[in-house]
């Protein structure tokens, strides 16, 4: 494919591309349309991320291939993998598993602190092992979170998200509203995902999401005061200073201090419902 290739408009539902059969469209963005489709061989539904054809150039082929081979090695739970990836009917098709939603679908319904923290835990679980292997993945966001059922989640667009923001942007890589400071101007580091993965936390537990000047407190702080142990407000703080220096080193050192506040986090909130559950009570009977 070249540069001049024509884009192609996006697929009808019951269309049929190589062995996969469109069922409907999940979401599109600024370089790709995202399905849901059948495959008609295996009989089982996967996701189809198929980047518009005016992207598609040698350069970005030669590109996801390089970034493909870099992250074969992130064979994690929490990794979405990529199933296949190859050229069908002159289209370059991502073949990935199929989830039940997206992160940021799900933000938008209520959750327990118990469920945000699972999440929390599983999303870091994952950024730690690609920073062992020394890969970045510069678009940390909720839209590239997929749960799966029993609130399994897997962090999705790894070789992907670095391809297709180069090449629309042209330059840095990430997503405006979610990346750092220093990758905005074309630094990203391990602590860029770092930066990432505090807001989401911080979004997860609070409800409310940190915007630029990112001057604390954020928005949320006064019901997180009341909800979360200290120590939990100031791990999410560390990870969203806009001197990268202040912020963990990388996701396995903030996965570490995550665990060690887990349990003391858990049980202040339980403790704290107990004291609510007892003055509620309490109420009751006094006016019984």
């Amino acid at each position: 494919m070249t540069k001049g290739s024509s884009a192609k408009s996006e697929l009808r539902v019951r269309q049929k591309l190589g062995k996969y059969r469109i069922e409907r469209k999940l979401g599109s963005g600024g370089f790709a349309c995202v399905y849901q489709a059948m495959d008609t061989i295996q009989g089982i539904r996967v996701a189809l991320k198929i980047p518009y054809a005016q992207y598609v150039t040698d350069t970005v082929l030669s590109d996801f291939r390089k970034e493909i081979r870099t992250t074969a090695g992130l064979d994690h739970p929490n990794i979405l993998m990529i199933k296949d990836a190859s050229i069908i009917d002159d289209r370059l098709v991502v073949v990935l598993p199929l989830g039940l939603e997206t992160l940021q679908e799900r933000m938008m319904r209520r959750f327990c602190l118990e469920t945000s923290i699972q999440i929390a835990e599983q999303v870091l679980e994952a950024t730690a092992t690609a920073h062992s292997q020394n890969v970045i993945h510069c678009d940390i966001k909720p839209e590239n979170v997929i749960l799966f059922p029993g609130n399994h989640v897997r962090l999705a667009d790894f070789g992907i998200a670095k391809v297709s923001q180069r090449t629309i942007q042209g330059g840095g890589t990430g997503t405006v509203g979610y990346m750092a400071p220093e990758q905005a101007m074309g630094r990203p580091s391990f602590r860029s995902d770092v930066f990432s993965l505090g807001l989401i936390i911080w979004r997860l537990t609070s409800g409310c999401w940190p915007e630029w000047p990112f001057e604390w407190p954020f928005a949320g702080h006064q019901r997180l005061r009341g909800r979360l142990h200290p120590d939990f407000i100031q791990f999410m703080r560390r990870a969203i200073y806009l001197n990268p220096r202040h912020r963990y080193r990388d996701a396995q050192q903030m996965l570490s201090a995550f665990q060690r506040l887990k349990s003391r986090t858990l049980r202040f909130a339980e403790q704290r419902r107990a004291r609510q559950r007892a003055r509620t009570n309490s109420g009751r009977r006094r006016s019984a």
